[in-house]
């Protein structure tokens, strides 16, 4: 080999020890020196607690940890540089000697804290600081699925053992009275990738009036009674053993008010947090009870739970997810101010299921299709700034006997946009036109999809008393089986106005 052969070689050489050098320096300060530093101690010798937490409270630990950090003046934060350190826990980055020990900027991640309102909170991060003059380290990290790191934490170093207890049961407590969706309305999502805080969503909390919720005389109060009322007498009622919790089913045909009854519930519980739940996130109602019980007084709303009636695709064995649903409401200690608000235009998928767990359901209530005063002043609702004639809005009810009140507001909806299209104000003729033209044979399936009736006795004119009962909503016959008193039954033997009139 001849010399500058060999001396290209040997230059060679010194270049890949060189770079091999290099790749094993560390491209910044290491965290473990810091920690010694702080901890006065090896960090590497202190034993590692780690506390867990549901990701969507991420938002409340770090309001209740800056609380409890407050004490030290010179409490300050470091973070860590590379996507390696969400892979290894605190104790493992204090040991290691490469790139995922290397401080960096600590991580924030912006976080809705209300309808319309958000703040930034830390998601990555390492508070350094002292309380009652004891250096403690913890590491506040995020709910990481895609790192296999499902629930949040706090992950703390500290030389007393008795110091970090003390702190961690202070920690769990404030994080069981404080939170950001206290007093709120939310709801779940499926998905843990979203805008909301780990799948839950804000909601602004709608007004809604007593005089917007169309219902026949007495059901609205009855509801409200059931839902509202009970927490209002809560000591006497638990002076005398009686529970707190209680579960109320609303029925009926689709497009009946249901979800407008659960829309005005939410209104009027301006102090409660109301969780709802609809669909597949039917399956988080587990969650969804622990949530209401710690930000209890509230409700929790099923919408639809008629859907998971015979879903056997989650759940323990062979029982239908509606069990599940069952079985929390009833998991709730008895002085938990807590109403499980149920809907379902399929009360009869729910019956068997509602035999097999029986006491849930304290009030089962029809929402029905409103008669021909109803209709009138659902009319009235939607049409309040038509100024219709009393004579338009009577005939105009009698014409459509047997809709509901989504046909209804359908009907105004569809006046105005036929008055729009001309160029023209609407008048009363508009809504006359509307109402007729829904209600022709040609748009019978269009007037099903809208909430008129299916049957065609009911298209022309008043449900009789018989099928809708005295007060405007009928028990099915098996209702004495589900477990509990419905509405029509406590009401029976009263006189409606329509009966009088007749």
């Amino acid at each position: 080999m001849d010399e500058e052969l060999r001396g290209f070689l040997k230059s060679f050489a010194r270049l890949a020890q060189l770079a091999e050098q290099d790749q094993q320096q560390p491209k910044g300060k290491l965290l473990a020196p810091v920690l010694a530093e702080h901890l006065e101690i090896d960090p590497g010798t202190v034993p590692l607690v780690v506390e867990k937490f549901a990701s969507h409270r991420l938002a409340d630990a770090n309001i209740v940890l800056e609380r409890l950090i407050s004490g030290d003046p010179q409490a300050r934060i470091i973070g860590l540089a590379g996507q390696d350190r969400h892979h290894f826990d605190l104790g493992d980055l204090v040991g290691v000697q490469g790139d995922f020990g290397v401080l960096g900027e600590p991580s924030y991640t912006t976080l809705a804290v209300g309808p319309g309102q958000q703040q930034r909170f830390l998601s990555f991060g390492i508070h350094l600081f002292s309380t009652e003059q004891i250096p403690m380290v913890i590491l506040l990290r995020q709910a990481n699925p895609e790192y296999g790191k499902p629930e949040a934490s706090l992950e703390v170093l500290c030389t007393e053992e008795k110091l970090v207890d003390s702190f961690l049961a202070n920690f769990r407590e404030q994080l069981h009275t404080t939170s950001i969706y206290r007093g709120q309305v939310i709801s779940f999502k499926s998905s843990e990738y979203s805008e909301s805080n780990a799948g839950i969503t804000f909601h602004q909390r709608e007004e809604i009036s007593a005089e917007q919720l169309i219902l026949p005389t007495g059901l609205r109060e009855r509801i409200e009674e059931q839902v509202l009322g009970i927490g209002i007498h809560r000591d006497a009622l638990l002076a005398h053993g009686a529970h707190l919790k209680r579960g109320v089913l609303l029925y009926g045909p689709p497009g009946t008010g249901k979800t407008h009854t659960v829309r005005y519930l939410a209104s009027a519980a301006t102090d409660h947090t109301v969780i709802l739940l609809n669909g597949n996130t039917l399956s988080l109602v587990s969650q969804a009870s622990a949530m209401a019980r710690a930000l209890q007084p509230s409700i929790v709303v099923l919408e639809d739970c008629d859907l998971v009636a015979e879903d056997r695709s989650f759940g323990h064995g062979p029982q239908p997810l509606l069990f599940e649903v069952l079985d929390s409401m009833d998991g709730l200690d008895s002085d938990a101010d807590v109403s499980f608000v149920l809907t379902t235009n399929r009360v009869e998928s729910l019956e068997q299921a509602l035999v097999q767990r029986p006491g849930r359901i304290d009030l089962a209530v029809q929402i029905p299709r409103p008669d021909f005063d109803g209709r009138k002043a659902l009319l009235r609702l939607y049409g309040s700034k038509l100024e219709l004639p009393e004579e338009t809005v009577d005939s105009v009810a009698q014409l459509t006997g047997g809709t509901t009140a989504s046909f209804t507001r359908e009907v105004i909806r569809r006046a105005i946009l036929t008055a729009s299209i001309a160029g023209v104000p609407v008048t009363e003729r508009h809504v006359r036109v509307s109402a007729a033209e829904l209600m022709d044979d040609s748009a019978a399936l269009t007037r099903n999809f809208l909430g008129g009736t299916e049957d065609p006795d009911l298209d022309s004119g008043e449900p009789d008393e018989e099928s809708y009962g005295s007060f405007g909503w009928s028990p099915l016959p098996e209702t004495r089986s589900f477990g509990f008193v419905t509405d029509t039954e406590s009401r029976s033997g009263e006189e409606t106005p329509e009966a009088k009139d007749d």
